[in-house]
Protein backbone atom coordinates (compact mmCIF):
# COMPACT_ATOMS: atom_id res chain seq x y z
CA UNK A 1 0.00 0.00 0.00
CA UNK A 2 2.85 2.37 0.83
CA UNK A 3 4.46 1.54 -2.51
CA UNK A 4 1.27 2.56 -4.33
CA UNK A 5 1.03 5.79 -2.35
CA UNK A 6 4.65 6.75 -3.06
CA UNK A 7 4.20 5.95 -6.75
CA UNK A 8 1.06 8.07 -6.94
CA UNK A 9 2.77 11.02 -5.25
CA UNK A 10 5.80 10.72 -7.56
CA UNK A 11 3.55 10.51 -10.62
CA UNK A 12 1.58 13.55 -9.50
CA UNK A 13 4.79 15.53 -8.99
CA UNK A 14 6.08 14.55 -12.44
CA UNK A 15 2.76 15.51 -14.03
CA UNK A 16 2.80 18.85 -12.23
CA UNK A 17 6.36 19.62 -13.36
CA UNK A 18 5.56 18.61 -16.95
CA UNK A 19 2.43 20.79 -16.94
CA UNK A 20 4.26 23.83 -15.61
CA UNK A 21 7.08 23.34 -18.12
CA UNK A 22 4.60 23.02 -20.99
CA UNK A 23 2.63 26.09 -19.93
CA UNK A 24 5.81 28.18 -19.95
CA UNK A 25 6.18 27.48 -23.68
CA UNK A 26 4.76 30.41 -25.71
CA UNK A 27 3.23 28.10 -28.34
CA UNK A 28 1.31 26.16 -25.70
CA UNK A 29 0.15 29.41 -24.12
CA UNK A 30 -1.32 30.53 -27.44
CA UNK A 31 -3.03 27.15 -28.01
CA UNK A 32 -4.55 27.18 -24.52
CA UNK A 33 -5.81 30.74 -24.97
CA UNK A 34 -3.76 32.14 -22.11
CA UNK A 35 -2.00 34.66 -24.36
CA UNK A 36 -3.28 36.23 -27.55
CA UNK A 37 -1.21 35.50 -30.64
CA UNK A 38 0.93 38.35 -31.88
CA UNK A 39 -0.15 39.82 -35.21
CA UNK A 40 2.06 38.82 -38.10
CA UNK A 41 3.97 41.75 -39.52
CA UNK A 42 5.04 41.59 -43.14
CA UNK A 43 7.91 43.74 -44.25
CA UNK A 44 6.71 45.59 -47.32
CA UNK A 45 10.01 47.09 -48.46
CA UNK A 46 13.52 45.74 -48.25
CA UNK A 47 16.06 48.04 -46.60
CA UNK A 48 18.55 49.75 -48.86
CA UNK A 49 21.95 48.02 -48.88
CA UNK A 50 24.86 49.80 -47.28
CA UNK A 51 27.72 49.98 -49.75
CA UNK A 52 31.34 50.65 -48.82
CA UNK A 53 32.71 54.01 -49.96
CA UNK A 54 34.27 54.12 -53.39
CA UNK A 55 38.06 54.42 -53.80
CA UNK A 56 37.60 57.98 -55.05
CA UNK A 57 35.98 58.99 -51.76
CA UNK A 58 38.78 57.30 -49.83
CA UNK A 59 41.39 59.19 -51.86
CA UNK A 60 39.81 62.51 -50.85
CA UNK A 61 41.01 62.08 -47.29
CA UNK A 62 38.53 59.79 -45.63
CA UNK A 63 40.27 56.80 -44.13
CA UNK A 64 38.71 53.39 -44.47
CA UNK A 65 37.98 51.91 -40.99
CA UNK A 66 39.75 48.66 -41.84
CA UNK A 67 42.89 50.50 -42.90
CA UNK A 68 43.47 51.70 -39.34
CA UNK A 69 42.96 48.30 -37.70
CA UNK A 70 46.16 46.52 -36.70
CA UNK A 71 47.33 43.66 -38.87
CA UNK A 72 47.22 40.29 -37.18
CA UNK A 73 49.95 37.86 -38.17
CA UNK A 74 51.90 37.66 -41.39
CA UNK A 75 51.17 35.83 -44.64
CA UNK A 76 54.32 33.73 -44.18
CA UNK A 77 53.06 32.24 -40.91
CA UNK A 78 51.32 29.33 -42.61
CA UNK A 79 54.12 28.39 -44.98
CA UNK A 80 57.22 29.15 -42.95
CA UNK A 81 60.03 26.62 -43.43
CA UNK A 82 60.85 26.65 -39.72
CA UNK A 83 57.35 25.42 -38.98
CA UNK A 84 57.76 22.35 -41.20
CA UNK A 85 61.17 21.43 -39.75
CA UNK A 86 59.57 20.74 -36.37
CA UNK A 87 57.20 18.13 -37.82
CA UNK A 88 58.50 14.56 -37.73
CA UNK A 89 58.48 12.67 -41.06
Amino acid sequence: MLNFLLGAVAGALMAAVATVAALRNPDVQVKMGIVRPEPVTIQTRRPDPVCPPSPAVQAQGQVHPQATSPQVGQPEMLFARRRFWSVAP
